[in-house]
């Protein structure tokens, strides 16, 4: 069975959009077999999930903050998780945000205010801040004791 990160597939202008190239620079990607595609079978380039995960920039482990964490407030870099939005709802006054990070979804409920102030949308670069010492996650009738 295929992961949902080799099942999902991108168009080449969206897969510009994630990356932060241009659509020619991207397309001379593919033609030199920098970047893998699957062609449909009217001929057009989709790009799986899981290369653009190998294209984007790698976050440096050392505590200066560089690469894509300058995009982002300094705050210790052991609370952030840096991704990409693969979906985002905003309904009332809430928001749903799911981030791909390392080919994990992490899902987030925000004020529909926050995401339009931020501007949120799907394939930008975005960071996770974990602010809660505890996450619990648990089924009504299978914990026990606790």
């Amino acid at each position: 069975m295929k992961s949902d990160s080799q099942r999902m597939l991108y168009p080449v202008r969206d897969a510009c959009k994630v990356l932060g190239v241009s659509y020619p620079a991207l397309k001379q990607w593919i033609y030199k077999g920098k970047i893998k595609t699957v062609v449909t079978p009217g001929g057009h380039h989709r790009i799986p999930q899981s290369e653009l995960d190998r294209l984007l920039p790698a976050v440096p482990r050392s505590g200066s903050p560089q690469g894509r964490r300058e995009a982002f407030r300094r705050i210790s870099g052991r609370n952030q998780l840096i991704g990409r939005i693969v979906d985002l709802k905003i309904e009332g006054l809430m928001a749903q945000v799911t981030l791909s990070i390392a080919g994990q979804h992490l899902t987030s409920i925000i004020t529909a205010d926050a995401a339009r102030e931020m501007r949120l949308e799907k394939g930008q670069i975005a960071a996770a801040l974990i602010k809660s010492t505890e996450v619990m996650v648990m089924r009504p009738g299978t914990a026990g004791g606790g």
